[in-house]
C-alpha cells in the first residue's frame, strides 16, 4: 500500500486498512515517501510486515517491521534496513543508475532489490547486469498511472523469471 504520497497509486489510511482486513493472509507491506514522525507512526498503526521508505524516515516507535529502505544516487547506505531498494524513480519510471545500484550490493551486508524504469522489455537485461536480490516495478507495468495492465505485469514476471533472479 502507497501512503502518505502524491503517487497515483496512493490510497488514505482507512483504504489500506479495509484492504488489509479484507485479505487477511497477505504480507502487508507500506510503501511512504513521508519523513514525518507523525504519519509513520500511523502506517505503523496497521501493522505492517514491511514498511518501505526513504533512508531519513524516521521508524515509528515500537516498530517491529521489516525495514526496507529506498536509496538514490547521492544517498549514503543505510545502517538500519533489513532490505534495501536502489531507486532514483520513485515511481515516475526514470531509469535506474546501473553502477550506483552495482556499488551498493558490492557494500550492502543486507539483500538489495532494484527499482527504477523497470518494464517487460528491460528486466532481464537489468537483472543480468546488476544481479539485485529481486525487482520492483510500478510505471512499467501500467496502462495509466495507478492502472496495473495484468498483460504488462505477467510479461514482466516472466521476463525477471527467465533471466534466473
Amino acid at each position: 500500500m502507497v501512503l502518505f504520497s502524491d503517487s497515483p497509486r496512493c490510497v488514505t489510511l482507512e483504504q489500506a486498512r479495509e484492504i488489509f482486513d479484507a485479505v487477511p493472509a497477505m504480507t502487508r507491506v507500506c510503501v511512504t515517501h513521508s519523513v514525518l514522525p507523525s504519519e509513520l507512526q500511523e502506517i505503523g498503526s496497521l501493522r505492517p510486515d514491511a514498511i518501505q521508505a526513504s533512508c531519513s524516515a524516521p521508524l515509528p516507535a515500537g516498530c517491529k517491521a521489516c525495514i526496507i529502505r529506498m536509496v538514490a544516487p547521492g544517498d549514503s547506505l543505510p545502517h538500519d534496513a533489513d532490505v534495501i531498494i536502489v531507486d532514483g524513480s520513485h515511481g515516475t519510471g526514470k531509469p535506474f543508475d546501473a553502477g550506483f545500484a552495482s556499488t551498493i550490493i558490492a557494500a550492502s551486508k543486507v539483500p538489495v532489490m532494484l527499482a527504477g524504469g523497470l518494464s517487460p522489455g528491460n528486466v532481464a537485461a537489468a537483472i543480468r547486469a546488476v544481479r539485485p536480490c529481486g525487482v520492483d516495478v510500478a510505471s512499467g507495468v501500467e496502462y495509466a498511472p495507478g492502472r496495473k495492465d495484468p498483460v504488462r505485469v505477467k510479461s514482466f514476471i516472466a521476463a525477471a523469471k527467465g533471466a534466473g533472479l
